[in-house]
């Protein structure tokens, strides 16, 4: 399929040929969900903990005699029936991580593309570079274009100037190629490439 190509003052540049087998995928939801909930549950911290029975400060000493009281037996006062006992099955510090088979990554991120491909959210510039790393400037290009929610995926390296220039410009978001992630592409409403973004990423997703 061919995409025109733009520029960053919104010039036309050309047309690129994209690779049906990276941008003309069906898209599935169950894939990128996967690929979505992998990705979040690395960023987890795990430091969830409550106190248990051995954790609570307390007598270990038994409350009263076994038999004889008419009450319930007893064997702590730091079971979890009593006030200020501990908790039982409670969360642990633990990894939330898990895995997730490499050929369903690719799948996801491929899938991720095509999905921004298909609600017509892609768009291809010839590259990404600035003359002066002004935000003003930038912001008022990309309010031009109109994009507002975005991600610009670059090369194997980003312009220094325009990553500078980007850094304080709310709702845009800039990345190498092998930064590319499911996550940032879906919770960005475009999504742009430059022209060795693309070849990279059906290089490295073929």
């Amino acid at each position: 399929m061919k995409l025109p190509v733009t520029t960053l003052e919104n010039k036309p540049a050309g047309e690129i040929e994209l690779d049906e087998a990276v941008f003309g995928l069906p898209v599935r939801k169950d894939i990128l969900a996967r690929a979505v909930n992998w990705q979040l549950a690395k960023r987890r911290q795990g430091t969830h903990k409550t106190k248990g029975i051995s954790d609570v400060q307390g007598t270990t000493k038994k409350p009263y005699k076994q038999k004889g009281t008419g009450s319930a037996r007893q064997g702590s006062l730091r079971s979890p029936q009593f006030r200020g006992g501990g908790i039982i099955f409670g969360p642990v510090v633990r990894s939330h991580a898990h895995d997730l088979p490499k050929k369903v990554r690719k799948l996801a991120l491929k899938t991720a593309l095509s999905s921004k491909q298909a609600d017509g959210k892609l768009v291809v510039i010839d590259d990404a570079k600035l003359g002066k790393f002004k935000t003003k400037e930038l912001a008022k290009r990309l309010d031009k274009l109109g994009w507002a929610s975005t991600l610009v995926i670059d090369g194997p390296e980003v312009n220094d100037q325009f990553r500078r220039a980007a850094a304080n410009i709310l709702g845009l978001d800039v990345l190498p190629q092998q930064g590319a992630n499911v996550y940032d592409i879906l919770r960005r409403d475009t999504l742009v490439l430059t022209r060795a973004a693309v070849q990279h990423l059906e290089a490295r997703l073929k």
